[in-house]
């Protein structure tokens, strides 16, 4: 199920929205490793997290799958999104230095393209950072969050994912130990649930945050689309009527074609 986009906003506006944005921002900008003078993508519903991105990267996109549809961001300033296919994005061939991907790879109806399409414009040595749900974490389970929505992962499952398709985990973390629940208490006491969450439980986080290194070897090609053939009705000449009702025979048209060159 791919998330709807104003569903995503309204969440996000929600005091668990906002809670639930500050941390994963925390794991999502340890893992960038600094984006000055970068090439950053932001995919999925990415925007939340990528402000910190707009005064110290060179450019800065935000593709939405079409499927989810896409709002203006920022809000100031001219408008850095586009919507488009995810599996089919409008950029050259290692054209991004840093893709960071929430609410993206749960919602793609084919991960191992999306992943292809990654591998593709990604510049060399450039990065991918994944935040996905983890299959045995308690936000997974409830789908009162996006988080809930889509195909969660185990990190065995996407360390696969990845370096089937020639990327190289380099770092790994965890986030989102506090129950998703919208209760007074539970929001007060977030960074003790985060400190308990991560000594105690840290296989049962909400998702999984992990860096990855383009390898300069060729991924498996992308599949190749099958040839549609459409049939076109033939074009005999008909015959036109008079307003008696007889027929009259009407001179061949030619088509006068340029030469050439």
């Amino acid at each position: 199920m791919t998330a709807d986009v104003t569903r995503l906003i309204d969440y996000y506006k929600s005091p668990l929205g906002r809670i639930s944005r500050a941390l994963v921002r925390e794991q999502v900008i340890g893992l960038s490793n600094g984006v000055a003078g970068k090439r950053v993508l932001g995919l999925g519903f990415a925007t939340p997290y990528l402000r910190f991105t707009l005064e110290k990267a060179e450019r800065v996109l935000a593709f939405m799958p079409a499927r989810q549809g896409a709002s203006a961001w920022p809000r100031e300033g001219p408008s850095h999104t586009v919507l488009c296919d995810p599996l089919e994005m409008p950029l050259n061939d290692a054209a991004i230095d840093l893709t960071i991907a929430i609410h993206a790879l749960e919602h793609v109806a084919d991960a191992e393209e999306l992943m292809r399409e990654l591998w593709r414009i990604t510049a060399p040595n450039g990065h991918l950072v994944l935040v996905v749900p983890r299959r045995r974490g308690m936000w997974a389970q409830r789908d009162n969050t996006p988080f809930g929505q889509g195909n969660p992962y185990s990190g065995g499952q996407l360390d696969k994912l990845l370096r089937d398709h020639s990327f190289v985990p380099e770092a790994w973390r965890d986030g989102l130990f506090l129950p998703p629940f919208q209760s007074s208490l539970v929001l007060k006491s977030t960074r003790l649930f985060e400190r308990v969450g991560r000594m105690f439980w840290p296989a049962v986080s909400g998702v999984i945050c992990v860096r990855a290194r383009k390898e300069a070897f060729p991924a498996v090609p992308r599949r190749k689309r099958a040839e549609r053939f459409v049939r076109v009705p033939g074009m005999s000449p008909a015959t036109a009527r008079n307003g008696r009702g007889r027929s009259i025979d009407l001179p061949p048209i030619r088509l006068c074609l340029p030469a050439p060159l």
